[in-house]
């Protein structure tokens, strides 16, 4: 991500105080806003700035965020360090996460930060002449606006979608819809013009833009509750394409500089991921050593997959999910055989077979034929696909997994609280907690 270092002073220019107020942070020799979101080069610098801002800044990183929320609530990683208190509130759960928790304030303004950027990319590309150029500048902006308002979605009952003065709230699924409705209009004109030689050469490479967009429309529709446009937009990726993001030694991969390179911040809980009995995971499966090293936690963290450098990828999708998603949108439309068809190829793939070396090795599904035991087989595939990727609590409020006052919780929230520096500055932000 070097040409992001090069380019990441723009970080300054381009910010908001807060969710719901803009204001320019201008630097005498630097370019003021206008004279960057005038120029078709200056549109893909501020697209580089929000790779940069989702994905680096280690702790401070939606990437990280995400991860350390949903994990932390749910059991799937806990606190290796009790001074690292902010997490630790989140592994404790419930009140103990106020709304001065600051991995909560990083996740909220961090996502609000990226997808006000977007919005100024994408308000601006009448700059844009050339078709080819134009497509990669509105898919990628379009991308980082849905994985922001995506992992506000997940992690928070509402959010603003508009930026200026006490904007409402909305709920979360309208988050979900707006969401694909950006990444669809990308999608009509990255179909009616290829994305360009100029502008792939300028952005940071990694992202597979087609492919990414259509895998977060068929995200964002599952969580949205539209499975017939999950369904659709999910079988449209290609499952041999890679789409990652991407880091070196100077822009670091988030979790694994922050903590699965040491013993010290936070760690899978377990090597079954922190899954009840009911869950556990077949020790035949294949993905456990994807994800867990197979050494005791006090010698080294537990945690591999995509965190194991500096410089390791992360990808904005796995293949996995596709599949998983085409699983469980047929499932709760009752069609059983599709789901239980679209589950067996997560089930039997073999890393061999997957772009990234993910696979179970197992045989196919024999449970019992009905749509509440297949969409818990589902869900545990999903938690073992997927892990650490951020989902599990979006997960396990959708498939109604035992909540924080139920016997047997799996989860100690239902949703992160507003960060006191939105409520006190947006009289629209709810005070109540959500959690």
């Amino acid at each position: 991500m070097k040409k992001i270092l090069i380019l990441s002073t723009l970080t300054g220019l381009l910010l908001l105080q807060n969710a719901c107020k803009q204001q320019d942070y201008l630097n005498p020799s630097t370019a003021s806003q206008p004279q960057v979101v005038g120029t078709p080069d200056g549109l893909i610098t501020v697209c580089n700035a929000l790779q940069y801002r989702y994905t680096t800044g280690g702790g401070a990183s939606v990437i990280y965020t995400s991860l350390a929320a949903g994990g932390l609530t749910t059991g799937e990683l806990t606190v290796l360090n009790a001074g690292n208190s902010e997490e630790l509130a989140l592994n404790q759960g419930q009140s103990n996460v106020t709304n001065s928790n600051g991995v909560v304030r990083n996740l909220w303004t961090q996502s609000n930060l990226v997808k006000a950027n977007a919005d100024l990319v994408l308000a601006n590309l009448n700059t844009v002449t050339d078709a080819g150029t134009k497509s990669g500048i509105q898919g990628y902006a379009a991308i980082f606006r849905a994985l922001a308002l995506g992992t506000l979605g997940q992690f928070f009952q509402t959010a603003p979608i508009a930026v200026g003065e006490n904007v409402p709230f909305v709920d979360r699924v309208q988050l979900f819809r707006e969401a694909v409705a950006t990444l669809e209009a990308a999608a009509t004109q990255v179909a009616a013009a290829p994305v360009s030689a100029n502008f792939t050469g300028k952005i940071v490479p990694g992202i597979d833009i087609a492919n990414t967009i259509q895998a977060l429309i068929a995200r964002y529709s599952l969580f949205a509750g539209d499975y017939d446009k999950a369904l659709a937009a999910a079988a449209k990726v290609d499952l041999t394409k890679k789409s990652v993001f991407s880091f070196d030694d100077n822009s670091r991969n988030p979790v694994f500089f922050t903590a699965f390179s040491n013993v010290n911040v936070i760690a899978p809980t377990n090597a079954t991921l922190g899954l009840p009995a009911a869950l556990a995971p077949n020790p035949a499966d294949k993905r456990l050593a994807v994800y867990i090293r197979p050494v005791p936690v006090s010698t080294l963290n537990l945690g591999t997959g995509f965190f194991t450098a500096n410089n390791a990828q992360i990808p904005v999708y796995l293949p996995g999910e596709m599949l998983l998603i085409q699983a469980e949108a047929a499932a709760r439309k009752n069609d059983l055989t599709n789901a239980v068809a679209q589950l067996n190829k997560v089930l039997t793939k073999t890393p061999a077979q997957d772009a990234f070396g993910v696979g179970a090795a197992l045989p196919a599904y024999a449970g019992a034929s009905t749509q509440a035991d297949i969409l818990t087989e589902i869900y545990r595939n999903r938690q073992l696909e997927l892990a650490y990727q951020g989902f599990r609590l979006e997960d396990s409020r959708r498939f109604g997994r035992p909540g924080p006052t139920a016997a047997g919780s799996e989860r100690n929230r239902n949703f992160m609280p507003y960060p006191r520096t939105e409520t006190d500055n947006n009289t629209s932000a709810p005070t109540a907690d959500p959690g």
